[in-house]
């Protein structure tokens, strides 16, 4: 059988001399003439139906197989005359990949769960290739598993239509010096069955061919090779790189041909070899033309070019261990081209090729979205983070002022009750801020506060923890961690506020804000007491021996009232003079009534302080609830994204092949 030459293509003609337009042709029935053997085939079968010659079409009309009989040439005087099929004969059906129990399934489930959950986090371009591999892997298991689709690729008179040749037994593609001489992929099909996976090559029926009758096409190794002869990846023609690279991205394996001259071309090393080093399993490179070279130089050249796979990143298959295949042969003497023949047969016989390939596919798109799913170290909101965050909080909203300020309300109400009138009188004085008290000259000594808001300060706890939070993840899961952090932040200071209030006042009103709030002031700052957010208490509860010290009270500032009054009468002459018992009832008022007070002071220290404590807490609470609803559980929900789709991509990455 000949191949469609670009010298006839050019001229308008096939290889059997005839029109093009007689071979573009369609035949009665809508279907495609396939070259010479399927007008041939069509020719011997008088329904010119496809059961008697195995001839199918394919949906888009092409021609997608031809049947055991098209091995031997009618015209041929040696076919026996038998060879014609039997209109009875029924062709098993194709067998399509289905889910193994190898890890390429689950790979591809965790893979495609993978894509669906960071859909939303990831822009569309960064999850295109991981999205192309789903696609492929999906399209290849619909088809064959009996076939596996191996490219011959090369450079430009590396050979490779030669070896195409050399493999098929006869000459398919055509050879010369006029470059470039392939400008199509034409496929060469071992068995039938393989239409669907020329379709999805995209392999119009005019350049689908079968191995000429002999050893080749009888070899049962190769039953089931479907053999590309691909364009020169090198080529000046556009058209043809696009071709060689789009076919490239669909076969089960690929030959590389490289000859002595080219064989270290950056080209060739840097656009293909590097970066398909992750598919060394479905890779062959051999060094063709070693008929040209003397000596021991092809040995010299092949260690060169293993030299050179290795600085690639390709593992090379030797001493039993996986990887790709190296070897050299020469396609025009013949010389070592059945071992190639026989490895590639093996390759075939073992049908692994497209699993291979999936898996090294499916590598590859993990290593590239490695970037945005691998962490550096063990990003988090720990518990100290969390405590910081609430402390930060708690100082803006003012809970440890709050907290003092309860506990001097508590003092205050048990200096009114249980102290002296004349200290109360004191205190009433002060409390008005008269010209000359000292609480007003010491105000006008203070400087102003230059501390931040208390606004700030909120923005700057938020800040910190989403930074925490958001510490060695991936920059697109950063910076959703972040986004969830600031839009929870929004109206906080106002949450805040209210609820605070709330808390800390324990259902009394508040009071020395104005209700504006500490947040809501247009300097941010609240009262000097710090008590700006929730109040205190209109009555802060008493003890219950607070009566017996206010009655202890009274009864020494009646001593004091009584003695001075004796006094006063005996002064007047009014009374009997005697000075000792009225200064002594006066003198047990004056000492009693600053004891009662000392007593009731050092009594009431440690329920102040609880008190005070107890406001505090309920500020924190407050603080730490609100900073949890809207700041936290958002971050720790972005964060159990992440966890979850970090466990995707490690299920994904978890049987790779390839080491990526």
């Amino acid at each position: 059988m000949t191949a469609v030459t670009d010298e006839d293509q050019g001229n308008g003609t096939t290889e059997t001399g005839e029109p093009e337009e007689k071979e573009e042709a369609r035949s009665k029935d809508g279907r495609w003439d396939d070259g010479l053997i399927a007008r041939r085939a069509a020719a011997a079968d008088p329904r010119g139906g496809d059961s008697g010659t195995g001839h199918s079409r394919t949906d888009g009309g092409s021609t997608d197989s031809v049947g055991p009989s098209d091995l031997t040439d009618p015209s041929d005087p040696s076919a026996p005359a038998d060879s014609s099929p039997d209109e009875d004969d029924v062709r098993p059906q194709v067998e399509a990949y289905g889910h193994s129990g190898g890890p390429l399934p689950t790979r591809l489930d965790a893979l495609r769960e993978l894509v669906g959950l960071s859909r939303a986090r990831l822009d569309r371009d960064t999850l295109a290739e991981a999205g192309r591999v789903l696609d492929e892997a999906a399209a290849r298991q619909r088809l064959s598993s009996r076939h596996t689709v191996v490219a011959i690729a090369g450079a430009t008179g590396s050979g490779k239509s030669t070896l195409f040749n050399a493999l098929a037994g006869t000459q398919i593609s055509d050879t010369g010096l006029r470059r470039p001489t392939t400008s199509q992929p034409i496929a060469c099909s071992w068995t039938d069955g393989a239409a669907g996976l020329l379709d999805r090559l995209a392999i119009p029926g005019r350049l689908r061919r079968r191995p000429h009758p002999g050893p080749a096409a009888f070899d049962e190794a190769l039953q089931g090779l479907v053999l590309v002869d691909l364009p020169d990846h090198d080529s000046a023609a556009t058209a043809h790189r696009d071709q060689v690279d789009r076919v490239l991205a669909l076969v089960d394996a690929v030959i590389w041909v490289v000859d002595p001259e080219k064989y270290a071309d950056a080209a060739l090393h840097e656009r293909y070899l590097r970066p398909l080093a992750g598919h060394a399993e479905v890779t062959f490179v051999v060094l063709n033309q070693i008929d040209r070279l003397p000596g021991e130089a092809a040995d010299l050249v092949l260690d060169d070019l293993r030299r050179l796979l290795d600085e690639d990143g390709m593992a090379l298959g030797e001493h039993g261990e996986p990887g790709a295949t190296v070897m050299s042969l020469s396609a025009l003497t013949g010389d070592g081209v059945p071992e190639l023949r026989e490895m590639v047969g093996r390759f075939v016989q073992d049908r692994t090729a497209a699993t291979r390939r999936l898996s090294a596919d499916v590598d590859a798109a993990a290593a590239r979205l490695r970037p945005v799913y691998v962490a550096e170290g063990r990003p988090g909101l720990g518990e100290r983070a969390r405590e910081e965050f609430t402390d930060r909080l708690a100082e803006a909203v003012g809970a440890a002022a709050a907290g003092q300020a309860a506990e001097r309300e508590w003092r205050r109400n048990a200096g009114r009750a249980c102290g002296t009138p004349w200290l109360r009188l004191w205190r009433w004085y002060e409390s008005r801020g008269l010209p000359g008290s000292l609480d007003r000259m010491g105000q006008a000594l203070a400087p102003p506060e230059e501390e931040p808001t208390a606004r700030q300060r909120v923005e700057q706890a938020v800040r910190i923890v989403a930074d925490d939070a958001s510490a060695g993840l991936p920059a697109p899961w950063a910076q959703a961690v972040r986004e969830a952090a600031f839009n929870g932040a929004k109206g906080l200071p106002e949450a805040l506020d209210e609820l605070a209030a709330k808390a800390a006042a324990g259902g009394g009103s508040a009071k020395g804000s104005g209700g504006s709030g500490r947040f809501g002031t247009a300097s941010g700052r609240g009262p000097a007491t710090g008590v700006a957010l929730g109040g205190r208490p209109a009555k802060p509860p008493r003890p219950k021996w607070w009566p017996a010290a206010v009655l202890a009270q009274v009864s020494m500032t009646l001593l004091q009232v009584f003695g001075g009054l004796w006094l006063l009468g005996q002064i007047v002459g009014v009374l009997e003079p005697g000075l000792v018992v009225p200064a002594l009832i006066m003198l047990a008022g004056v000492v009693g009534g600053p004891l009662v007070e000392w007593s009731c002071a050092a009594a009431i220290r440690g329920p102040a302080r609880r008190y005070g404590q107890d406001a505090e807490r309920r500020l924190r609470e407050a603080a730490a609830g609100c900073g949890r609803a809207r700041v936290l559980d958002p971050v720790s929900a972005e964060l159990a994204r992440y966890r979850e789709v970090r466990e995707r991509y490690v299920a994904v990455t978890e049987f790779s092949t390839t080491g990526q």
